[in-house]
């Protein structure tokens, strides 16, 4: 009886749930959540009238609930994810995981005041946790999962790109700061006045608050606003070409299936032959 029902809760709340119909709903229940939290976040910041602030706090404290039970389950349920390894191994093993951290911090904002004795101001900072629940979409869009495929197959092409332009964002602003710093002591101070430059100029921002005057520091500065356009451009090709693998691959993967009829585990919903 008990091994059931862990295995009928271990059905409902795992990822991979998209054949159980009740599975649907707790996923579809937990995303409407989660965007109901952005929007009260976000009518958290305007001045409202107490009525609506009363409704926010139930809805806070009602979607903290229903989180900390969904993350108990699915520490209840983490020997049935890691079948491999003891209970205990397997729980602590996914109480450390990416999305169990973002679960804990979803709520901890919550419980924090009932243990610790805080100021409103660092209350008021510590409420800003809650927009931590948006990562847990992660686990119920297909969306997001393939944004972080991307990133982790193009991590190396990425980082090199990125370390790249802080190379030339570095020597630009040591540069600039040696032409314009006689011309403008005040406001090229020291190299990291001149880096600030250096990342406006680079991202093509140019917010105009620190600028060259020099006829050296303009050309300089032309020629790193044209390389800015084609650096940044870098690491948008390398994620462009990143979707386009993966959708390829999803398309190939789909194209291998066989066709005939596929029945579905009862316990965690994946298609078994």
């Amino acid at each position: 009886m008990y091994k059931t029902i862990k295995h009928k809760i271990y059905n409902i709340i795992c990822d991979d749930n998209q054949h159980n119909t009740v599975g649907k709903i707790f996923n579809t229940v937990i995303v409407l959540l989660i965007l109901l939290n952005v929007v009260t976040i976000v009518a958290d910041t305007f001045d409202l009238p107490s009525t609506a602030k009363t409704v926010i706090n139930y809805i806070d404290t009602i979607s903290v609930i229903i989180f900390t039970i969904e993350y108990l389950l699915r520490i209840f349920t983490a020997d049935l994810l890691f079948p491999n390894i003891s209970p205990i191994r397997a729980r602590l093993k996914y109480i450390f995981s990416f999305m169990a951290i973002v679960d804990l911090l979803a709520i901890l904002p919550f419980y924090i005041p009932f243990v610790i004795k805080i100021d409103l101001r660092s209350l008021r900072l510590l409420r800003l946790l809650r927009l931590v629940r948006l990562f847990k979409l992660n686990r119920y869009t297909s969306a997001l999962r393939t944004v972080g495929a991307v990133l982790a197959k193009k991590k190396n092409q990425l980082l090199s790109s990125v370390f790249v332009v802080f190379i030339l964002m570095l020597i630009s602003s040591i540069l600039m700061y040696n032409i314009e710093n006689e011309a403008q002591p005040d406001v090229f101070s020291n190299a990291f006045s001149a880096l600030w430059w250096s990342v406006a100029t680079f991202t093509t921002v140019g917010y105009g608050d620190i600028y060259p005057i020099t006829p050296l520091g303009k050309i300089l500065s032309s020629v790193i606003a044209l390389l800015g356009i084609g650096l940044v451009a870098v690491p948008t090709g390398i994620i462009s070409a990143g979707f386009i693998e993966i959708s390829d691959d999803e398309q190939k993967n789909s194209a291998d299936e066989p066709t005939e009829d596929m029945s579905y585990c009862p316990y965690c919903g994946k298609k078994i032959k």
